[in-house]
């Protein structure tokens, strides 16, 4: 039996790589299109990515009219069609192709100032817009170490892995060795890329407001600015018509203060204004309010 559940998953593993590798030898505009297509279908199906994104929406901004809320999402399940279908192209393409896609760049003396400081810089890029895009497109342009938990279906952990390190990022796992090695690289003054919108375990994050909201928010980001003293920015790649334009962003300055909440409070404001660029372009579709303070209702 377990022989045959291991062939079962190598011959799935197989099959999402020729997959994927099919939809990567299309251009990007007709992906995107393809993509377009899925997110309807979606739509139409009432798929449960569609529920979750919708009672997201409606916890987040309870005072937005219902039909503002359905257009938001109408939009998002088209944008989550084309992430689908244009990310296995950025992780095949090359480092200049990505950058002739890269439209303009707004905030760049943000991200300038900060590499030429020797503090190190933080990156925080929440899930908005295409996240894979920031990764390889940073990694040209200084060292990054990032976190990497790898997807559990191992040929595809392979691809996307071999894609980022090509692009010349440096990935640790996420647990101790990796944060000592993102504080490591802090304090060589080098760049950190975090994803700081994934609801951490109840040991590694506490409560604090995202849109009005309790959200379980991690507390890592918190621990290394106490143990240094670098730049924090925020950045995303925002899909548009031909490419994406990367947008950074300082923080709040509250985000260094000794104070967890304070620090964690301003962490996720800076998540708030990089959601608020356009609110179709992010991850509305994730469970990030699954787990509630003691007392509170269930949102799903």
């Amino acid at each position: 039996m377990a022989i045959a559940r291991q062939l079962r998953g190598r011959l799935k593993g197989r099959l999402l790589l020729l997959f994927l590798s099919l939809i990567a030898s299309v251009p990007l505009n007709p992906a995107r299109a393809i993509g377009r297509l899925l997110g309807r279908l979606a739509l139409r199906l009432e798929v449960r990515t569609c529920k979750v994104a919708r009672q997201n929406l409606k916890h987040c901004f309870p005072a937005l009219d219902e039909r503002s809320r359905e257009a938001i999402l109408r939009g998002r399940m088209l944008h989550i069609g084309q992430t689908l279908f244009e990310t296995p192209r950025v992780w095949k393409k090359s480092a200049d192709w990505l950058k002739s896609h890269i439209l303009n760049v707004n905030g760049m003396d943000f991200f300038h100032e900060a590499l030429l400081s020797d503090k190190g810089l933080v990156l925080l890029v929440p899930h908005q817009g295409n996240w894979e895009v920031v990764g390889l497109w940073i990694a040209k342009q200084t060292a990054i170490t990032s976190l990497y938990e790898p997807p559990k279906i191992k040929d595809l952990e392979e691809w996307i892995k071999t894609s980022r390190q090509n692009s010349g990022a440096r990935l640790v796992p996420t647990n101790s060795r990796g944060v000592a090695a993102l504080l490591q690289a802090l304090k060589r003054g080098e760049t950190i890329g975090i994803l700081p919108d994934q609801q951490p375990p109840s040991n590694a994050g506490v409560f604090a407001p995202l849109f009005k909201k309790p959200a379980m928010t991690m507390t890592l980001v918190h621990k290394l600015l106490q143990r240094c003293e670098a730049n924090v920015l925020f950045c995303t790649a925002l899909r548009s018509h031909g490419g994406w334009s990367i947008h950074f962003s300082k923080s709040d300055p509250a985000i260094h203060s000794a104070n967890q909440d304070e620090s964690l409070s301003a962490l996720n404001r800076g998540v708030e204004r990089i959601a608020e660029l356009e609110l179709s372009q992010y991850q509305w579709e994730y469970k990030r309010f699954r787990q509630r303070p003691q007392g509170f209702l269930p949102v799903y």
